[in-house]
């Protein structure tokens, strides 16, 4: 009788384990679903105060030279953040792979938002 006991905790014991494994599982699909999220919103907070700081700096600037920095930045800041929120989308828009998915960061895209306008 004692061995039919030990062996049914042991059963008990390893199913126990089994729904904890299962339950790590899904707290680990969590978490990267979490860090992927505030990757992106890093990323989108990083562009944003970009884009503040050069509206800052625009309104400090003097009228006359203003107007035209304003023309020329416009076009060139909409374009900048098509390309932004593709890459944020998961999309490549380096020169290698322009377009194609992505499934990680990719060094040539990172490197072309961080350029200087």
């Amino acid at each position: 009788m004692k061995k039919k006991a030990i062996f049914e905790q042991v059963s008990h014991l390893e199913s126990q384990i089994g729904e904890l494994y299962e339950q790590l599982g899904d707290l680990k699909k969590q978490l990267a679903y979490l860090l992927e999220e505030n990757q992106h919103l890093s990323l989108e907070n990083h562009h944003l105060r970009q884009r503040l700081d050069q509206e800052n700096e625009e309104n400090q600037s003097s009228t006359s030279s203003r107007d035209s920095k304003q023309d020329r930045g416009a076009v060139v800041g909409e374009g900048y953040d098509n390309l932004a929120r593709l890459y944020e989308e998961g999309f490549h828009i380096c020169n290698l792979h322009f377009g194609s998915p992505r499934d990680e960061d990719c060094l040539f895209c990172l490197s072309f938002l961080n350029k200087q306008k």
